[in-house]
């Protein structure tokens, strides 16, 4: 399990056993747990670093979701679902930290700062212009366009962590798409001169 995470503190690691009387699932918990830690840290990594303002927090929150994630062992399903489990717990644990520390309702900041990367591809001039129309947008927009763009996931991906019907994020994604698209061209921005990315959140290139 030993993984060269510098700068991130390695706090992933689960050394407690299951309590007592706990459901552990498969006859061997610590050997599918190495396992699923190891095919989806790195994508977990990248999900809870864009949403948290430093290596110290992003582990926390890994550390939080992997133990979860061994405590819950009987409930996280097989092969590429794991993965999409593993972002709602994350999602979760964020969600509550959020709402624990008044500091990390500041979340426009860390998104703008994150942003910068997304657009590296934009024209330069009109970088803060895109960062300032997707910052206009709903929280809620913004998490959902952030799931296609740096995530990659599809529609029903998206459904599984958000917990909701695929048809909802159907429509969800092409009404933030409409208001990510009205407040680029309120702007004056031409797509076409732009990144594939900034194109396919607006046209709706994720295939969602």
């Amino acid at each position: 399990m030993r993984r060269n995470t510098a700068p991130y503190p390695d706090r992933c690691k689960v050394t407690e056993q299951p309590a007592k009387g706990d459901s552990v699932g498969p006859p061997d918990p610590k050997g599918r747990f190495e396992e699923i830690y190891e095919a989806h840290y790195p994508d977990l990594l990248a999900y809870v670093r864009r949403r948290t303002d430093s290596p110290d927090d992003a582990a926390d929150a890994l550390a939080e979701t992997f133990t979860t994630a061994w405590r819950r062992m009987r409930d996280i399903p097989d092969g590429h679902d794991a993965k999409l489990w593993l972002y709602g717990v994350a999602r979760r644990v964020l969600a509550n930290r959020r709402r624990a520390e008044t500091r990390r309702s500041a979340l426009a900041v860390r998104l703008r700062a994150e942003l910068t990367v997304w657009a590296e591809d934009l024209v330069e001039d009109d970088a803060d212009g895109v960062r300032q129309a997707f910052m206009r947008l709903r929280p809620e927009d913004r998490e959902l366009l952030a799931l296609v763009s740096w995530e990659g996931l599809s529609g029903e991906e998206i459904a599984k962590v958000l917990g909701c019907s695929h048809g909802a994020v159907r429509l969800r994604l092409h009404r933030a798409r409409r208001r990510l698209a009205r407040e680029l061209q309120a702007g004056g921005f031409d797509m076409t001169r732009y990144g594939s990315r900034a194109v396919a959140l607006v046209k709706g290139g994720s295939g969602a």
